[in-house]
């Protein structure tokens, strides 16, 4: 027997806000993120920019794990706690902390070392949630860099969907502001060197884009069974029906040149939710911002959806709040959801001349009233990790 799968809970911690409904009002404002980076010193960097989260809050060995702990929250928080054993399906960047930090130490003291002394934020993030929100099924960690946030969404949507799951807490985490990967971004040249004007740094399809910003932030999502959800009450935000992912292995930094992968994660989610490409309304495109990949994901979209393909809107929610990794498609697929509900589609900022390879309707620097019921949300990673989610209205 399958179950229709639907999200009632949302959990975000991004660059523009924190909270649902402050991320849908900046998302909708065309409100940037990017700035300065404050975390570290980054003055020998080429890249000086990135998107950080406004955080206040107690920081548990990394960023990454604070900011899912909080998404998580929000997201039962709204939910309300569903019934039954639950399970987590988290997407987060593999980082280990300092090692100096480990050496300087000969043994833990407390408690809270011993749980956390020889973990790496992978571990212990899981390990936290899972024992916050009493999450008692075997949970999943996906490691598909820019991928991870959508797979552990499809991955937890195919498990509830089945009966394994009765329920479950879904989505990304990452924060890679830091030197190490700062630095290694910019020595291949995928991060944008716009230093001098960070909010308009961040320009998918445009043609003077330069390259990516880097974000960080949580977003996660309870997803749970339909029946579940309306014996108990609960507010339902949006069906998760399909989920397609493909490994096209072209290279670690760039695309497949004819977006092969692409096609084939979003040709999957399609037919696994048994709709037709004239039934999609709009796109969440992954939209990075860079050269290579923005003309290599206009032209997947044009092989899926044909003529059709410059008829619906593809938007792009990195322009505002950075590349966040493996958080990327969790948020993104949030901010695909809050706009569909409120019957709009978030713009594609700083898009002022397009490229002649990037020939869609790409909603530039203005939010549009547009009602959509199927939105497709595309997270294409590197080493040719690709996976989309499509998303239902349930109005």
């Amino acid at each position: 027997m399958r179950h229709r799968v639907v999200v009632t809970g949302l959990g975000v911690v991004s660059p523009i806000g924190n909270g649902a409904v402050t991320f849908r009002e900046k998302l909708l404002a065309g409100v940037s993120g990017v700035g300065p980076i404050t975390i570290f010193d980054p003055a020998s960097l080429p890249t000086r920019i990135a998107a950080e989260v406004k955080w206040a809050g107690p920081i548990l060995r990394d960023r990454k794990i604070s900011f899912a702990l909080e998404a998580a929250r929000q997201a039962v928080e709204t939910a309300g706690h569903p019934e039954g054993p639950g399970g987590l399906s988290l997407g987060i960047g593999l980082e280990l902390f300092h090692l100096e930090d480990m050496f300087a130490r000969s043994r833990p003291a407390a408690l809270a070392d011993r749980l956390t002394f020889l973990q790496t934020p992978s571990d212990l993030c899981v390990h936290l949630i899972a024992n916050r929100f009493g999450l008692s099924e075997p949970p999943l960690t996906h490691l598909s860099a820019c991928a991870a946030g959508t797979d552990a969404i499809g991955a937890a949507f195919r498990r509830v969907s089945t009966g394994r799951w009765r329920w479950a807490l879904a989505g990304g985490t990452d924060s890679m502001i830091n030197p190490l990967a700062v630095g290694g971004f910019c020595k291949i040249g995928a991060t944008s060197r716009a230093n001098h004007a960070p909010e308009r740094a961040s320009r998918p399809f445009d043609r003077e884009r330069t390259g990516f910003v880097l974000g960080e932030g949580s977003g996660v999502l309870v997803l749970e069974r339909l029946e579940d959800a309306r014996a108990r009450g609960a507010r339902i935000h949006a069906e998760i029906s399909g989920y397609g992912n493909s490994f096209d292995a072209h290279g670690i930094s760039e695309p497949h040149p004819e977006g092969d992968g692409a096609f084939r994660a979003m040709a999957g989610a399609l037919s696994e939710a048994g709709v037709a490409p004239a039934d999609v309304d709009c796109i969440n495109a992954h939209g990075t911002s860079t050269p290579k990949n923005d003309p290599v994901e206009t032209l997947a979209i044009k092989r899926l959806l044909g003529a059709r393909a410059r008829e619906i809107p593809v938007c792009a929610t990195k322009s505002m709040i950075g590349h966040l990794i493996s958080a990327a498609g969790a948020v993104e697929a949030i901010a695909a959801i809050l706009c569909m509900e409120a019957g709009w589609v978030h713009p594609t900022i700083n898009l002022e001349t397009p490229d002649p390879a990037c020939d869609l309707d790409y909603v530039p620097n203005r939010a549009r009233r547009y009602e959509q019921k199927v939105v497709l949300s595309n997270s294409f990673g590197f080493g040719g990790q690709n996976a989309s989610i499509l998303i239902r209205s349930m109005s």
